[in-house]
């Protein structure tokens, strides 16, 4: 995965497949730099194929199928746990492979075979590609240029015999000297100069006097797109038909929500924002980071990887919880040691994700905006949480058992947490056994109430996202509490709990016109409406935030437009918005005005062919 980044945001965009040997090294940079090292992960990183991949088979197969290059020294270092080893193994055994391929290339008896191994050399020199162009962009050009010459060299075989080239020995041979040369140098080394941090910085770099950084990556198997189907986002005020451009407040906390700039690097860098875990104020149930997730839908929000310095040290990722209903689910947090949700709104950007202290305003407009997230309606519950005529028998019989106290559960019954009346809630928290103790005596196993609305959407289940299904749920219940449930009781009950959690539209629903664009041009032109509040008020901190943002997202998601010839438009809207911060930041405000104006009359005109 890379990101098409703007100075305000950036949005996630597919990457070609990454080799295994290379995948393999580039998760291993990436969890080497995790504090403590996951050496499970390490070795699965190279016995493994990564998530997604379109290779069967993990780094050392490949290896051992592909190549003639030893991992020997490679697999000792990992079984030792020598991470300064590992990383020099590593990077040797991806520069020689570069190394094999541009052997094979240049003795290679026909122009297909040569093609083949450039391609392959070429592949594998991804994985040093962005260390090299960060600390020597002069030499980044040279080697791209011969990585051209090299292909372009090696001949063309013609179509039956006609059209034959035959290759250029002198050019290929020079080309793969400039190649050859620079990864011998720096990648090559006997003796690596130690790293505090893995990347794929050249010797020269990490010799050097001065610091460069290699610009935040995700490793192989990452996925930070939003899910799909996306959820349908269903807000209080929009229910009663107020429109948002109305809400200049929450307006501004909806750009918030979707801002990567609120945070610190290297989610900021990443495109990482809030509505990249809470999609549409729901959840992502794809999202995965190796080293950070240890399932899809999950993420460790104090590790080392988003704010070393408020790193726990401890392997804990939880189930991202959806934030519907926000302002009925209090306290906050998965085990609801957050009182106040403006408490916890900071703890997310200042120490999970590294983010500046966020300003009185930046705060009063995020929380206006998410405590108008509503739960999805559902025809088969009431809103005082009474089924309805629509609902199946097998629900009501379910709901009986819902409401039946039980000895294993203290003769307390499922609503006496779960209050059907009160959202399915009771904002307490309680430790029901579903956390290993982390030492004899342990108090830490108290989580918070859930509500089970709209939950059919939300799984997996449970803090750690353990249990599947909501079946699986009631088995666990059954079973740990000993209720004693036949299995059509445990069905009925099943049931009831998919009943409550259902929806009648939980997703957001697109076709040929009302396209997922035409959904984030319309959410993209009321943040920046925001404007007509901001300009007069000469709020230039707030002003630039909305302006880097909105015009870097609305670039990006240009590309996904289907109808094409509307796309120069949008890019030209969306420099319409630069204007506005550039004007700003010299603090002419006469010429921000004109370019905001001039961005209102333009938006008004493609409204109806943004899609």
């Amino acid at each position: 995965m890379f990101v098409l980044a703007g100075p305000g945001a950036a949005t996630p965009a597919r990457e070609a497949p990454w080799l295994p040997e290379a995948a393999a090294y580039r998760l291993t940079l990436f969890l080497g730099n995790l504090e403590p090292v996951p050496w499970d992960e390490v070795a699965t990183a190279w016995s493994e194929p990564y998530r997604g991949s379109e290779f069967t088979v993990g780094g050392l197969a490949w290896l051992g199928r592909e190549s003639a290059v030893d991992t020997d020294r490679l697999e000792a270092a990992i079984a030792q746990q020598d991470r300064q080893a590992v990383f020099a193994e590593a990077t040797r055994l991806i520069a020689l492979r570069i190394e094999e391929e541009l052997e094979r290339a240049v003795t290679a008896q026909d122009p297909a075979a040569a093609q083949q191994a450039v391609r392959t050399g070429r592949e594998l020199y991804r994985a040093f590609a962005d260390g090299i162009a960060a600390a020597d962009p002069e030499a980044a050009r040279r080697i791209g240029i011969a990585w051209l010459e090299l292909n372009s060299s090696t001949g063309f075989a013609g179509v039956l015999g006609a059209g034959a080239t035959p290759s250029d020995t002198d050019t290929m041979m020079a080309a793969r000297a400039t190649i050859s040369d620079y990864i011998a140098q720096n990648y090559l080394v006997e003796d690596f100069a130690p790293r505090q941090t893995l990347s794929t910085l050249p010797e020269i770099a990490a010799l050097g006097d001065s610091d460069v950084e290699v610009p935040p990556a995700l490793p192989p198997g990452s996925d930070i797109f939003d899910q799909d189907p996306l959820p349908l986002l269903v807000l209080n005020f929009e229910e009663q038909g107020i429109d948002e451009t109305d809400l200049p407040l929450v307006a501004y906390g909806d750009m918030l929500f979707d801002s990567a700039q609120i945070f610190g690097g290297p989610a900021r860098d990443l495109g990482i924002a809030c509505s990249t875990c809470h999609n549409r104020s729901d959840v992502n149930q794809r999202l995965f980071i190796p080293g950070a997730s240890h399932q899809p839908g999950a993420i460790d929000v104090d590790g080392a990887f988003f704010n070393p310095i408020f790193n726990d040290r401890r392997d804990d990722p939880i189930d991202i919880p959806s934030l519907r209903g926000l302002r009925f689910t209090g306290p906050y947090g998965r085990d609801g040691r957050f009182a106040s949700l403006r408490d916890f709104t900071r703890n997310v950007i200042v120490n999970e994700f590294a983010g500046d202290e966020p300003t009185p305003f930046m705060l009063d407009a995020l929380l206006a905006y998410m405590l108008e997230f509503d739960f999805l309606p559902n025809s088969m519950l009431t809103t005082d949480g009474r089924l309805t005529d629509a609902a199946p028998d097998a629900a009501w019989r379910g709901e009986v058992i819902f409401n039946t106290p039980f000895a294993g559960l203290g003769d307390r019954s499922c609503a006496s947490c779960h209050i059907p009346d009160a959202n399915f809630l009771d904002r307490r928290a309680y430790d029901i056994g579903s956390v290993t103790p982390a030492y004899a005596g342990a108090r830490a196993g108290a989580m918070d109430t859930p509500t089970l609305l709209g939950t059919l959407y939300t799984a997996p289940y449970f803090h750690d996202g353990s249990l599947p299904t909501l079946g699986s749920v009631v088995d666990w219940f059954d079973e740990t509490a000993s209720l004693g449930l036949s299995e059509a009781e445990r069905a009925d009950l099943t049931a009831y709990l998919e009943t409550v959690g259902a929806a009648d539209a939980p997703y957001e629903a697109f076709d040929e016109e009302n396209t997922a664009f035409r959904l984030a041009f319309s959410e993209l032109t009321t943040f920046a409406s925001t404007l007509d509040t901001l300009l007069p008020r000469r709020d230039a901190a707030h002003i630039l935030l909305l302006t880097d943002t909105v015009a870097a997202d609305l670039a990006a998601d240009a590309s996904t437009m289907a109808n094409l010839a509307a796309r120069p438009e949008i890019y030209a809207l969306a420099e319409r918005l630069v204007a506005v911060g550039a004007a700003v930041r010299d603090e002419d405000w006469a010429a921000a005005e004109e370019s905001w104006s001039a961005f209102q009359s333009e938006a008004r005109a493609l409204e109806e062919r943004a899609f």
